[in-house]
């Protein structure tokens, strides 16, 4: 697996979310809400409820809209992220293909590594 670390800034306040799975299967970033109550970051009745559906069933996440997310230097402001109970110890979520997309990020498998070109 590919594992990439983001920062995500929600009302003001900044954490670095390690071990984030780079899916490029995945539509949408995906992110643990286990690892981000610490920041204030929880669902509330203004957010819109979705479900996923893959290989492992259906899964229910809440979207929200960031203040931000870098990764390695690229930087989006005001963007919507899933979060949900992920589940693994391991991993602490998803970087979706839309997200890396929005970067124009480039991908070597063969060394495992990701840069931004553009």
């Amino acid at each position: 697996m590919l594992l990439v670390d983001i920062t995500l800034v929600f009302n003001g306040k900044s954490k670095v979310i390690e071990n984030m799975v780079l899916d490029t299967g995945a539509a949408r970033t995906l992110i643990s809400q286990n690892v981000v109550e610490d920041i204030g970051l929880q669902v509330d009745l203004h957010d819109r409820i979705v479900t996923y559906f893959g290989v492992g069933g259906k899964e229910h996440a809440f979207r929200k809209q960031v203040d931000q997310i870098q990764i390695s230097g690229f930087t989006v402001d005001e963007i919507e992220i899933d979060f949900n109970d992920f589940g693994y110890d391991d991993i602490n979520g998803l970087l979706g293909l839309g997200l890396l997309m929005r970067a124009g990020f480039t991908i070597d498998l063969l060394h495992l590594q990701m840069d931004r070109t553009i």
